[in-house]
């Protein structure tokens, strides 16, 4: 028995490194998806009264964890009952991330400066006009941004799925809860930290100190600029981690990269994967956002 028990607990301890090693492969394949996720839900939670941002940040990271509730038994079922699907799945997970991608790049072709100077004029009447009721208006905030993680996360554990879809099913449940977990605590902690940097440097720069105040100048300088550097890296993100995807996924692009990659050195061969995967992403996103504004266009929207 006692034999038995040391096996037990060598085959637990061996499941338990091979999770930790697979999540840590599932969270690089996912790190496109992570910054992107931290700008556009940084950028989805401002507009509120600054001590209402952290109380609608945990809003929304609970409502990620039900959303992640949801996803995993989801992804489970399918690894489970249509394992066929998955490849699939990825494939639209990888265009998605694309079309996301390349809708950022066309952003300001599609859209004018003045629709986007009338919605932070909009947000900024909402916080400072007394009989707008904020609590809806927060309630709308959370809203879109749980919906926005809902895509999101999708995207998350399919991608995490389709590193594990040969393992076994404890360790595919492990390693998806483990993804859910760290990216909801990891993004929403973030997420938080970016919210109130502005804060934070303004208090610190309204102290006596002179390095405090220099530190205070330094961030309400960086804060802006932080966000405007996470949704560029993201963006980059989404059509190498798009666009790999669909490589992988079609066998013929995938060979003609291998022909290409063969005989390289690494820092050849790691450049031109990446380069072949970023430019299959930005192709496959204009397609993509091309079918989607005709298909708009068609029903008159």
């Amino acid at each position: 028995m006692a034999s038995s028990l040391f096996v037990l607990l060598d085959d637990i301890a061996t499941i338990l490194d091979d999770v930790a090693v697979m999540t840590k492969v599932a969270a690089k394949k996912t790190a496109g998806v992570l910054g992107d996720d931290l700008a556009l839900n940084a950028q989805q939670v401002t507009g509120v009264n600054a001590d209402r941002e952290l109380p609608v940040v945990w809003a929304v990271a609970l409502g990620s964890l039900l959303n992640k509730a949801i996803l995993v038994p989801a992804a489970l079922a399918i690894a489970t009952f249509a394992p066929w699907a998955i490849t699939p799945l990825l494939m639209l997970g990888g265009a998605f991330l694309c079309f996301e991608g390349f809708e950022k790049l066309a952003h300001k072709f599609l859209h004018s400066a003045a629709e986007d100077d009338a919605h932070h004029a909009a947000l900024q009447q909402a916080v400072a006009n007394p009989q707008v009721d904020m609590v809806q208006f927060e309630k709308d905030k959370i809203k879109g941004a749980v919906r926005t993680d809902f895509i999101l996360s999708a995207e998350i554990i399919v991608i995490s799925l389709g590193t594990v879809a040969d393992k076994p099913f404890m360790s595919q449940l492990a390693v998806l809860v483990a993804i859910s977990l760290a990216m909801t605590v990891g993004v929403y902690g973030l997420v938080a930290g970016i919210v109130k940097l502005d804060d934070a440097g303004l208090w610190l720069s309204r102290q006596a100190g002179a390095a405090a105040r220099a530190l205070g100048r330094g961030l309400l300088v960086a804060a802006p600029w932080l966000m405007k550097t996470l949704s560029v890296v993201g963006t980059a993100a989404m059509f190498l981690v798009g666009g790999g995807i669909l490589v992988h996924g079609i066998p013929a692009l995938h060979h003609v990269v291998e022909h290409w990659v063969a005989g390289q050195s690494w820092g050849v061969a790691a450049l031109i994967e990446n380069g072949s995967n970023g430019l299959t992403g930005i192709v496959a996103g204009a397609v993509v956002l091309g079918v989607v504004m005709a298909v708009q266009k068609l029903r008159g929207k």
